[in-house]
């Protein structure tokens, strides 16, 4: 045993226990365990020959009177996106794709920004060096204008490259949490215990420089917000229900979260769920976590975890918790909007517990905060409604 538990008796987890060796059947249905790691990193070679070919053809559009342009795959069409169940959102091999031409008024400055990051990469790969997004941004944040145009231009060359960003020697600083019954060595050699009870550790900036995972985590719990996140700390629910390991992205997840997050399932495959607010921008967080998305669905076997259940809040919950209106807020134009999008995507057909989640909250014109559950006692969540959950098999 990695941890002294602390937690509730082996009979708390006979349904988790039982979830997780189905889990693992459904994995070696599909062709055995995967070895964690997803999508192999690429040597530092093959990246410098991969940008030294790019410069070879600018090269040699120039010296036959072309101008040159970048040929990036279309990552904004569903059209050039697939859906596979033990994958999530990714991108078809013929895609579509766009041209960042020198000689157009409305993409020279791209062209130019794309080509000097390029240089700037090339150089951190043959010194072994490392930068993040956030330092490119400051060699020259003039030039760039904002944070959002550099972020875009890497994961275009990410793209074009087709390697992961690690590979291209940049990391992004994380805004991750995690807590509860996991150990690790930073690849610096810090050793990282995430068991200090009321406190988190931030998500390192380099998930696949970490090394000897330790847990005994019957699951993995994802908290969509940072209040919930901390409020569950508070109330001590990681000892309480120990052995168990938290994390939280704070909204929207960064690609460092969603990296540790799967390297958890990777390692371990420990049953992973997700705790969101009942309305459609949850929703798509934990659909990101889960299948991934358009954005980023060249680097999808990196990122995505299929295995992934929805726990709550559902919007079932708050009929059968008799969660009065007046703590439901009511759906806005962009929600509905946003609810229908998900509702046409590849994966919703697969999922008719989840359509019909969404489509009560649709009929009901109702959303609700995770919140709203402190109408029924302020620590309902910790002590009665994620407990219950866990123990019963409460999640889809």
């Amino acid at each position: 045993m990695a941890f002294a538990p602390m937690g509730p008796e082996a009979s708390f987890f006979e349904v988790l226990d039982r979830h997780r060796a189905s889990l693992l059947a459904e994995l070696r249905r599909a062709g055995g365990e995967p070895s964690g790691g997803g999508t192999r990193l690429a040597s530092s070679s093959e990246v410098l020959a991969s940008i030294e070919n790019i410069i070879q053809d600018i090269i040699t559009s120039l010296a036959r009177n072309e101008a040159p342009a970048f040929t990036i795959d279309d990552r904004s069409s569903w059209e050039n996106i697939k859906f596979e169940d033990s994958v999530g959102l990714q991108m078809v091999s013929h895609c579509t794709t766009r041209k960042i031409k020198s000689d157009s008024p409305k993409s020279v400055q791209k062209f130019a920004l794309i080509l000097k990051i390029l240089s700037m990469i090339y150089k951190l790969v043959q010194s072994n060096t490392y930068a993040t997004k956030r330092d490119i941004y400051y060699t020259d944040s003039q030039l760039f204008g904002n944070q959002t145009i550099v972020d875009n231009i890497i994961s275009d060359i990410s793209c074009m490259l087709k390697v992961p960003r690690r590979s291209l020697h940049i990391l992004s600083t994380s805004k991750g949490l995690i807590a509860g019954n996991l150990r690790y060595i930073e690849e610096d050699g810090t050793k990282v215990n995430c068991t200090g009870g009321a406190t988190a550790v931030a998500v390192p900036s380099n998930i696949q420089g970490i090394r000897n995972l330790i847990t005994d985590a019957k699951f993995v719990l994802i908290v969509e917000k940072d209040a919930t996140f901390q409020r569950l700390l508070d109330d001590n629910f990681c000892n309480k229900m120990s052995p168990c390991i938290m994390v939280t992205g704070k909204g929207v997840p960064d690609l460092n979260t969603r990296l540790l997050v799967k390297k958890l399932w990777d390692t371990f495959h420990t049953p992973v769920f997700t705790l969101v607010d009942a309305d459609p921008h949850g929703i798509e967080i934990m659909c990101i976590y889960k299948y991934g998305s358009m954005s980023m669905s060249f680097e999808a076997h990196n990122l995505t975890v299929p295995a992934i259940r929805w726990l709550g809040l559902l919007p079932s919950d708050l009929k059968r918790l008799n969660i009065p209106k007046d703590s439901l807020i009511p759906l806005t134009k962009r929600d509905h909007m946003k609810l229908d999008s998900i509702l046409r995507r590849p994966y919703v057909t697969c999922q008719p517990f989840w359509r019909k989640e969404m489509e009560i909250m649709a009929d009901s014109k109702m959303k609700a905060e995770i919140q709203a559950l402190t109408f029924l006692s302020s620590d309902y969540l910790s002590r009665v409604y994620l407990p219950n959950k866990l123990r019963f098999g409460g999640w889809i």
